[in-house]
């Protein structure tokens, strides 16, 4: 198989644009929320309920478990030398994303700040890096192609989700739009 890279580039480029629009917008038009810059609460303490917010519910957590499984898949293959199987530098740079994702989403008032999200979208990305090393050590030089050709479908899969819940969304509740 050739250089599993450049598609592996494209593929994690697409899935980082679905994941940021999906986290950030909720699958909506891009927008600034009216109080983007201004005080508003943050949710500092994980899974319990504040007198701002509520505690996330069971299918928001694995929702948001889900959205990052592929997260470290794609980061162990495209950082095979850096990464192997240590989970330290995996773990750090999940979280870093994911606080990066939930910094923006308060920042420009369209969500807020939870540290749940973060742990939770955290797991997620391990989940996608063990699954990976697990694998790796399954199939050893095989893990690439496998691998490449079930992100590929997994790719295609969600942008087909996307577009079908855009075309339709009164056929999808999570989508919920007025026309």
């Amino acid at each position: 198989m050739a250089d599993p890279r450049p598609l592996l580039t494209v593929l994690f480029v697409t899935y980082l644009l679905l994941l940021a629009w999906i986290i950030l917008w909720k699958l909506e038009p891009p927008y600034i929320g009216a109080a983007a810059g201004l005080p508003r609460p943050l949710k500092l303490v994980p899974f319990v309920s504040t007198e701002d917010d509520g505690a996330s519910t069971p299918l928001e957590l694995l929702v948001n478990l889900a959205l990052f499984v592929p997260f470290g898949a794609y980061l162990g293959l495209l950082l095979p030398g850096a990464l192997g199987s240590k989970v330290w530098p995996a773990a750090i740079i999940l979280s870093a994303s994911s606080l990066i994702l939930e910094v923006t989403q308060h920042l420009l008032s369209i969500g807020s700040f939870d540290t749940t999200d973060v742990i939770v979208n955290t797991a997620g990305g391990m989940l996608g890096f063990g699954l990976l090393v697990m694998i790796r050590r399954r199939l050893g030089p095989a893990t690439a192609p496998v691998m490449v050709r079930a992100l590929t479908i997994g790719t295609a899969l969600a942008v087909a989700a996307v577009v079908i819940v855009i075309a339709s969304p009164r056929l999808c509740a999570i989508h919920p739009r007025t026309t």
